[in-house]
């Protein structure tokens, strides 16, 4: 039985097709549980959830499980069917800036906070469209019409900065809903007077958190570092790595 100080990880792909292989085998659902270091409840919770008329499997399980949980969040403010968003793709053809859209929004909903919505929030929306015939028209609506997402510090000692780095702000929306595994985020811990260092990532979905060994504090050790543990995880669980600007 798992420590019951333990969070809980929602059950990972590779798991549910232990699963579904298992229950092909009439493996016992304790046995499931025992070989995957679960509980039997969540065991047979997941089978009762997520099976078909045809039975379990487990790419049909994912995906039941991520359609709940995209249909337990709210919306996005700017989702493409709301009328907020529809408001802000009006004035941006009018050449207003984020900046006056999101004051507006204020304005003629003074009482409704749904329909109200920082100029970061616009930006974001459109740098995070794939790129497409929409996305140069919204970019081209904006006044300098850049490419990429400029900097809010631009102009500034700029000194440090790491060359040609992608902004956070052009992530695509799916890591960003956090729906399906594999999107990872990276941080680096150092020890007193540098003599240890530690490598976190962590999975936006599972919340699932992994360490990676370090020699030292340097770049290359980091690089090495994080490159072993995340190639120690299948394929499918490796789609993204945002890592801190640290």
């Amino acid at each position: 039985m798992p420590d019951k100080t333990t969070s809980y990880q929602h059950l990972q792909p590779e798991e549910r097709l232990a699963i579904a292989s298992l229950r092909l085998q009439d493996v016992s659902i304790r046995a499931m549980a025992r070989m995957l270091g679960r509980s039997p409840s969540t065991v047979s919770r997941e089978l009762t959830r997520n099976s078909s008329p045809a039975g379990y499997a487990s790419v049909p399980a994912q995906a039941l499980c991520a359609s709940r949980r995209s249909a337990g969040r709210r919306p996005a403010k700017l989702c493409p069917q709301s009328v907020c968003w529809r408001v802000v793709l009006t004035l941006l053809e009018w050449k207003w800036s984020p900046q006056q859209i999101s004051g507006t929004l204020r304005r003629m909903y003074p009482t409704d906070p749904t329909q109200h919505v920082s100029h970061e929030t616009i930006y974001t929306a459109i740098y995070a469209q794939p790129r497409g015939e929409l996305r140069r028209q919204l970019i081209a609506c904006l006044r300098h019409g850049h490419s990429t997402r400029m900097s809010r510090t631009r102009g500034t000692d700029r000194r440090g900065q790491i060359p040609d780095m992608v902004s956070i702000h052009v992530r695509p929306p799916e890591i960003e809903d956090r729906l399906l595994p594999g999107h990872w985020e990276g941080d680096f811990i150092k020890g007193a007077g540098n003599q240890s260092s530690v490598g976190v990532l962590v999975e936006r979905t599972s919340r699932l958190v992994l360490l990676a060994k370090m020699q030292d504090a340097t770049a290359a050790s980091a690089l090495a570092g994080f490159s072993a543990k995340l190639n120690s995880i299948p394929e499918p669980l490796r789609q993204s790595f945002t890592y801190d600007q640290g």
